[in-house]
C-alpha cells in the first residue's frame, strides 16, 4: 500500500496573523507557497465537518473572491463524483455563477436564442 504524506508550514507574526503558508507533499520534490488554504474533513465519529481555513496578509481581496469562487465551482464538480446527483451539483454551479456575477468576476449568464432565417 502506497502513503503519501501533505505537510503544511505556518509562519505566522506576533499577532499569529499567516505571512507565509508554505505546502509539500511526499509525491513531489518542491515546496510551493499559497496565499491561502482551506481543508476539510468528516468526522465520520462526530458526523460533523471539520475546517482548517487559512489565508496569508498578502491575499489580496480580488484574489480571495476568486479563491471562493473557483472553490465552489470545484465543489460541485467533486460532489457529481462522489454522488452522481447531477442536479444538485448544477445548483450549486448556478449559485456560483450568480456570486461570480455580483463580484463581477464573471459575466452575466444570459442565453439569447437565435432565430433562423
Amino acid at each position: 500500500m502506497k502513503k503519501s504524506e501533505i505537510k503544511f508550514t505556518i509562519t505566522r507574526d506576533d499577532k499569529k496573523v499567516p505571512e507565509k503558508i508554505v505546502w509539500s507533499a511526499s509525491d513531489i520534490q518542491e515546496q510551493t507557497t499559497t496565499n491561502a488554504i482551506m481543508i476539510a474533513l468528516w468526522d465520520a465519529r462526530e458526523k460533523n465537518t471539520l475546517r482548517i481555513d487559512l489565508w496569508t496578509k498578502s491575499m489580496m481581496k480580488e484574489e480571495m473572491k476568486k479563491f471562493y469562487h473557483q472553490s465552489l465551482l470545484f465543489m460541485a464538480d467533486n460532489f457529481e463524483r462522489a454522488t452522481g446527483d447531477v442536479e444538485a451539483a448544477q445548483a450549486m454551479r448556478n449559485f456560483a455563477q450568480t456570486m461570480g456575477e455580483k463580484m463581477n468576476l464573471v459575466m452575466e449568464n444570459k442565453f439569447v436564442a437565435l432565430k433562423n432565417n
